[in-house]
């Protein structure tokens, strides 16, 4: 199995688990599960959009790109476009809060893991003395 699908397969798992965090845990935690994976997520979507991506320039982008998204909510936009489509919410947020940036961080690093852990699978299956 190619590790651009491998990848694509964890994508998913990480969606679900996102979901099934805010929905199932209490606020205090299932909200910090739920940003951690976010970050988790975005970090596999580079890699599955660039798949020769290095985890940590994948992680770099990944955590760079929550950190956009994250100021951005300072404008008020992306409140006022969940105000029209709520599952905005889910993919820019609504409200400014700094602590979220260290679940991001945290989010990013699991997403260079799992990178790692996929790239490492990937190169032995294609090894032939492996």
């Amino acid at each position: 199995m190619s590790s651009r699908r491998v990848t694509s397969f964890a994508l998913v798992g990480v969606v679900v688990g996102g979901l099934l965090a805010r929905a199932a845990l209490p606020a205090p935690v299932g909200g910090p599960v739920g940003d951690a994976l976010y970050a988790t997520l975005v970090v596999l979507l580079v890699v599955v959009l660039r798949p020769r991506t290095s985890p940590p320039v994948a992680v770099a982008v990944g955590f760079a790109v929550c950190v956009a998204v994250e100021l951005f909510q300072l404008t008020g936009v992306p409140a006022a476009l969940a105000d029209r489509w709520p599952p905005v919410r889910l993919v820019l947020g609504t409200t400014f809060w700094a602590q979220d940036l260290l679940r991001y961080a945290v989010g990013a690093a699991l997403g260079g893991v799992l990178c790692a852990v996929v790239a490492r699978a990937g190169s032995r299956g294609t090894d032939p003395s492996a």
